[in-house]
């Protein structure tokens, strides 16, 4: 389980390698069941990008994967086109991470929007 407290860790890892770099993010630390544990939405970040965020996240977590892995199955011509228009609306591009335990097993998922990928 993931914990508030390691969602609070996220966040704050987060935020600061973002001030690092200068920009502002959003940053959505989701449960294992696609629930949201934490956010944060730096000042000056992007308002469109507070759902972004989260469906990178969202991402992450339903596909057990780097949220930009799933665009090689939902682009055009690919297995599964329009995949991305599934489960409320996927966002197939860098910025969502799965969160995994020492032994492998899903926890849940960050996802990051708002700056450059």
């Amino acid at each position: 389980m993931l914990t508030l407290s390691q969602a609070d860790a996220i966040v704050a890892a987060a935020r600061a390698r973002a001030t690092l770099i200068g920009i502002a993010v959003n940053i959505a630390v989701l449960d294992a069941g696609g629930h949201l544990r934490a956010f944060a939405r730096m000042d000056g970040a992007v308002l469109g990008s507070i759902d972004l965020a989260l469906r990178k996240a969202r991402t992450a977590v339903l596909f057990e994967c780097g949220s930009e892995a799933v665009w090689g199955y939902c682009r055009p011509g690919a297995p599964a086109p329009a995949l991305e228009l599934s489960n409320g609306g996927l966002a197939p591009f860098p910025g969502g991470l799965p969160l995994r335990d020492a032994r492998g097993a899903l926890l849940g998922a960050v996802g990051v929007s708002g700056g450059e990928v």
